[in-house]
């Protein structure tokens, strides 16, 4: 087998980031398994080290770890510069793992460790792995547009993400194994004071009008913020994004309608709306927050989302 590259983020999630990185080392000693480990020092970090291992000298395809959460995993897509070469890991260590919960990926090092193993194996014996989507943000002003696995999204889910970035109360629910309550109290707290905007969404197929719009959420997997559905039927296999909205709702009815978008009960809901396209554009009225997969993109008036159609090849089945 040959040596796996493997990014790890000690600092990621819950403080156990430490323990499943010393358990996933006694594995692939045990294993006989040969690795590089590359160790995340600073924000931004990991995608330095995938542009790196992404750039080595060679035609043979790249087995590329990630021991880290989603925003370890949302830096690594945009490190990597050969799509085609690398076949990605990963071992979860976040507190939202919406990745991977998303993709039914094995939520222990052992059991993720069997799986990328085997895949590695199918791989080399010319068998074709598990291939899936990605979406692809761009906005105003942006030199370079930004990856997504999970998703990426205008004003409320954005607004909440940007918070939970240095949020003291996700520190804390961390230590409890809570974290992912945290997008649940932010989100309540910044639905009464966040300020609305009249958007345009244009697609291949027509636009529509979000008016006093919450939020705008594309999403490439199903759910974000810890296990949210915001698009239940939205599929990493399909060529599409869903552009999940709640627009022209008053802020109150918002709240007790939430518990039926926490449920996946949200479709016929006056007001909500899930809408699957190759790509959206969005023209606001005024400056929203966006965000890529929980990471702060800017505040913005026009965004363009585009759906990367079976980019990514996965080490797990």
């Amino acid at each position: 087998m040959r040596r796996i590259q493997i990014i790890v983020n000690n600092g990621a999630g819950t403080g156990q980031a430490h323990r499943v990185w010393n358990e996933t080392q006694r594995l692939l000693r045990g294993y006989k398994i040969k690795y590089v480990a590359h160790t995340t020092r600073y924000r931004g970090h990991a995608t330095k080290l995938a542009e790196k291992i992404s750039a080595m000298k060679g035609t043979d395809p790249i087995y590329l770890l990630v021991v880290g959460g989603d925003g370890t995993i949302n830096e690594v897509l945009n490190g990597i510069k050969d799509f085609d070469r690398v076949r990605l890991g990963v071992i979860p260590t976040g507190s939202g793992n919406d990745f991977g919960r998303n993709l039914n990926l094995p939520k222990t090092p052992k059991e993720s460790l069997r799986q990328i193993c085997a895949c590695i194996r199918k791989d080399q014996r010319g068998e074709e792995l598990r291939r899936i989507d990605l979406g692809q943000v761009s906005w105003e002003g942006c030199k370079n547009p930004r990856i997504f696995g999970i998703s990426a999204g205008l004003g409320l889910d954005a607004l909440v993400c940007k918070k939970a970035l240095t949020s003291r109360l996700k520190q804390v629910l961390n230590r409890f194994h809570l974290g992912k309550l945290t997008y649940l109290a932010l989100t309540v707290q910044s639905l009464f004071t966040m300020e609305t905007a009249n958007a345009k969404v244009i697609t291949e197929h027509g636009g529509y009008i979000l008016p006093k719009m919450i939020f705008a959420a594309s999403m490439n997997l199903p759910a974000e913020g810890g296990g949210v559905p915001m698009a239940p039927d939205a599929s990493p296999q399909d060529g599409l994004l869903s552009l999940s909205s709640a627009a022209g709702i008053a802020k109150w009815r918002t709240f007790f309608l939430l518990p039926l978008l926490v449920a996946a009960k949200q479709e016929g809901i006056k007001g909500f709306n899930i809408r699957d396209e190759k790509g959206f554009r969005v023209v606001l009225d005024k400056p929203m927050v966006l965000h890529a997969d929980g990471e702060y993109c800017g505040d913005v008036t026009r965004v363009e989302f585009r759906c990367l159609e079976r980019k990514l090849w996965l080490l797990h089945e």
